[in-house]
């Protein structure tokens, strides 16, 4: 039987990773929200060139839209054409929404995309994450605790 080449794409797993936003805010909560997308958005996210860094989610006429989320034009010769950057909807139930607008009212928290990804069934997933924003202080406490966990684990290593 003929070997399948590898064609770069993502069947199931991480699409696009937030890498920053566990740095600059504390996650308190995480909510796993559908994505509404089209067929050459799909595409392109399999290919893995979607970009979470200036994301952000938000409530707009009682629904969650998924707001400045870039995710580039599909070159493989398909004629409908995307915005990269349109406010694409988020597939949550009702109580989910209205739990989570509330906290973002209330308690000034952020709605935070963590990644994107593929579940096992191919369905385009995102990860919310429901944050409150660190300051500087909190940030420079949390490299310190990082290097120290790493440091402490180079030690005990170390001593067999």
């Amino acid at each position: 039987m003929a070997e399948r080449k590898k064609t770069g794409l993502i069947a199931h797993g991480v699409a696009a990773q937030n890498r920053k936003a566990r740095f600059n805010y504390t996650i308190k909560e995480t909510v796993e929200a559908g994505l509404v997308l089209r067929g050459p958005e799909v595409k392109s996210l399999r290919l893995g060139r979607a970009t979470l860094s200036e994301a952000w989610a938000g409530e707009r006429d009682g629904e969650m839209f998924l707001f400045n989320a870039y995710i580039p034009e599909y070159q493989g010769g398909v004629l409908s054409r995307f915005e990269p950057r349109a406010p694409r909807k988020l597939l949550l139930r009702r109580k989910q929404i209205s739990e989570l607008t509330g906290a973002v009212t209330r308690e000034g928290a952020t709605l935070v995309p963590l990644q994107i990804h593929f579940n096992e069934r191919g369905r385009a997933k995102v990860l919310l994450g429901l944050a409150e924003g660190r300051k500087k202080a909190d940030k420079r406490a949390a490299v310190a605790a990082r290097d120290w966990q790493r440091d402490r684990a180079r030690l005990m290593r170390a001593k067999g």
